[in-house]
């Protein structure tokens, strides 16, 4: 009989105690960068067998809480952070290798990538110096292409993201949809992240509203809360030196206003927990193990309070299994094969070019990586502020949504380059140029682009360019142009005069785009101009020029001025009919041959890379004067030589290039290299009447420090040539 009893009260009493049982929920704070103090409290908790029932987190702590409410394990966390190249999340470069070959040129001639368009008759630019596509990319990486949520509560453990509405200022709370998104708007620092939009509203980063939403998470059901707060600390008096420093006080007081009301909330029973952080970096993501060791020890300073909410181990097993057990739910589908492809496309890029560069298909079976790969390859096609992908799944199987969403400062473009080149002594040449784009100007793309340079070298161009089917692989080109060179050329003597070629061109070609890298096109081409010699007599006449050419191009170069890796081919064949007045019969019609051949490649070893260039220029005519010419001299060019002073009509040349990344590997700079690089180079020009001999040859070296930034190259060094040439060079911009 006492037995019984015993039984009959253990099971009234149960239900009881399970819902004495408090329910604990987890804050996590914004702080960038020492956002590795999540993971050593949590691992603190994991040692003491605390299950989180809830967890509610705001920037940096969006992304720790969300990725543990996926079912992820702390050690797990871990390990995608420290692996992760996290300063790529503050940029959204693509790589110049994956552009299209219309698109690498642009790029190598516009350098300053600064987001300009026109749109509606307004200037417009990006809502952001980011856009964040690179930022989503890092997080898909960590959290994989999982499907959208009707409700965050169906996690392994209910979740919630902070964001704040650039509109009205309010926080916002994400508790459904895309998990990835909800931490990305969470984290879109304002000005130098474009807001996420979602359900029509454009969201920034939650700190500005609530960096410690503990009463979200009380909201939620937590009796108990444990609250990580890593938010800077307000900066005293005497450290405000700059303009800078006075704006980040300005921040870390809106935030602080928050998280000060929002502690207001805590209890005798919760646990905050305020890691020694002060002295790290929210942006140095070097910082992260320092982070991690730092939060580890703050939790344990409150050790006893933390094991008090322990439970049993079998208990906590028990809860560990129901996490994996839930987290398969999302986890496991994504090997299954893909029922169909959903595009949303919210651009004026055709969707036959879209799917052709996504090339994923219904059935295929498709990793994390391989949606990964596609994504960046519709990405490299540089129409678009975003291309995201999320799964949706129906009864028939899953359904793999891509959305591509166009750039908000186009369709209509504002480019800039410049360059500047100077010898320290006569030779100081600068360019400044600018081009307009409209893009999208009918169903298969395509595009109308004026161009205008200043300076050293000056024209005036317009070019239209026309896709002939919708996957842009035949296009027809036509091109008009003034151009004027202006050269100041070095004899043998070392006398200088200049050279001034003015002349209209035209250019109509026919062309085919094999794939990014390759493309082969030909066409015709008219020159019209004159030529005039300054020097103590002077020449003047005029020249007319008709052609057939023929190109062969490949390209996959990582970077035209210091690559680390891959090659740039282009092979070029004209034939010419020439006539010149005032220098040869008027009457005089003669036929003329061109063959050029231009190769520069590179390969690394860690941060030691190997550059070789070579180019060869073959001229034949039946006269002995023509107005087509090359031209050496200039950085990594002849460097002992100003830029182009050596000019004529044939040309070989060739140089191999040693480059250290210095910055990277000595002095951690990670967001862009510093080349301690040295040059040997040996070329010359001849004559329509001499034959290219390579005992002419000059021979040059040089040692400099250079750097390829999102504004271009710049790069300081010495140069010296073995017919006692040399400069002091400063380049800024392109040099090739």
């Amino acid at each position: 009989m006492p037995v019984v009893l015993l039984i009959f009260f253990l099971i009234v009493s149960l239900p009881v105690l399970a819902k004495t049982q408090p329910k604990i929920g987890l804050v996590l704070g914004g702080g960038g960068a020492k956002g590795g103090a999540h993971i050593g409290v949590l691992k603190v908790l994991e040692q003491n067998n605390v299950k989180i029932d809830y967890i509610a987190g705001t920037s940096i702590g969006a992304y720790v809480g969300g990725m543990y409410a996926l079912g992820y394990s702390a050690d797990e966390i871990e390990a995608f952070m420290l692996n992760e190249d996290w300063d790529q999340g503050y940029s959204d470069d693509i790589p110049r290798q994956d552009l299209r070959y219309r698109d690498k040129e642009l790029r190598d001639t516009y350098n300053l990538q600064l987001n300009l368009g026109i749109r509606e008759g307004a200037i417009k630019s990006s809502k952001g110096f980011l856009v964040g596509q690179s930022m989503g990319r890092l997080l898909r990486n960590s959290t994989r292409t999982v499907h959208l949520f009707d409700d965050f509560d169906q996690l392994a453990i209910p979740y919630r993201a902070i964001a704040t509405d650039l509109s009205t200022s309010e926080a916002v709370i994400l508790s459904s949809g895309s998990i990835v998104k909800a931490m990305q708007a969470s984290a879109s620092v304002p000005g130098a992240v474009q807001p996420t939009e979602i359900d029509g509203r454009l969201l920034v980063d939650g700190g500005i509203a609530n960096n410690l939403p503990i009463d979200v998470v009380k909201s939620m059901g937590a009796d108990i809360v444990i609250v990580v707060d890593i938010g800077a600390s307000l900066a005293s008096s005497n450290q405000f030196t700059s303009t800078v420093e006075v704006l980040g006080q300005l921040s870390t007081i809106l935030t602080n206003a928050s998280t000060q009301w929002q502690k207001r909330q805590l209890t005798e029973h919760d646990i905050y927990i305020r890691p020694d952080i002060d002295d790290l970096s929210t942006t140095d993501w070097a910082d992260l193990p320092e982070s991690f060791t730092r939060g580890r020890l703050a939790a344990e300073h409150v050790q006893d309070k933390i094991a008090a909410l322990g439970v049993p181990q079998v208990e906590f097993e028990a809860y560990l299994n129901t996490k994996q057990q839930r987290s398969e739910n999302w986890f496991k589908p994504l090997r299954n094969a893909i029922l169909a492809i959903s595009l949303d496309n919210q651009s004026a890029i055709n969707n036959k070019i879209i799917l052709q560069h996504f090339a994923l298909k219904p059935g295929d079976s498709p990793s994390e990586h391989d949606i990964q790969l596609a994504v960046n390859r519709v990405y490299a096609l540089d129409e678009f502020e975003r291309v995201e992908t999320e799964f949706k799944d129906t009864e028939q199987g899953r359904v793999l949504v891509l959305k591509t969403v166009g750039k908000s400062w186009g369709p209509n473009y504002i480019d800039f380059g410049a360059n500047y080149q100077s010898d320290v002594t006569v030779n100081s040449v600068l360019s400044l140029d600018m081009a307009y784009t409209r893009s999208a100007l009918n169903e298969y793309g395509g595009e109308w682009r004026t161009e205008l340079s200043l300076g050293f070298e000056e024209y005036l161009a317009t070019e239209l360019y026309q896709p002939l089917n919708a996957e842009d692989d035949f296009y027809a080109r036509t091109r008009l142009g003034f151009i004027r060179n202006r050269y100041t050329l070095q004899t043998v003597t070392q006398a200088y005069f200049d050279l001034d070629k003015n002349y209209l061109t035209g250019i109509a070609a026919l062309g085919y785009n094999f794939n990014n890298y390759w493309r082969l096109e030909a066409g015709v081409l008219k020159d019209k101009g004159t030529l005039e010699q300054k020097s103590i007599v002077n020449e003047k006449f005029d020249y007319d020029q008709s052609a057939f050419f023929s190109t062969l191009m490949f390209d996959n170069l990582d970077s035209i001025s210091f690559p680390t890796k891959g090659n740039r081919l282009r092979i070029y064949f004209a034939r010419a009919k020439e006539a010149y007045d005032d220098v040869l019969d008027p009457a005089d019609n003669r036929m003329s041959t061109k063959f050029k051949i231009d190769w520069r490649g590179a390969f690394s070893l860690r941060h030691h890379a190997f550059v070789g260039t070579a180019s060869y220029a073959e001229y034949d005519s039946d006269g002995a004067f023509t107005a087509n010419t090359e031209q050496l001299g200039g950085f990594l060019n002849l460097s002992g030589y100003g830029k182009n002073v050596l000019i004529g009509p044939k040309k070989a040349f060739a140089a191999a290039i040693y480059q250290y990344d210095l910055g990277r590997d000595i002095l951690n700079m990670t967001s862009m290299p510093l080349y301690l690089g040295i040059s040997a180079e040996a070329g010359n020009v001849w004559q329509v009447q001499q034959d290219i001999d390579l005992q002419d040859l000059i021979f040059a070296s040089s040692l400099f420090v250079g750097t390829d930034t999102r504004f271009g190259p710049a790069a300081v060094g010495f140069g010296v040539t073995d017919n006692n040439e040399s400069t002091f060079f400063i380049s800024l911009g392109k040099h090739w």
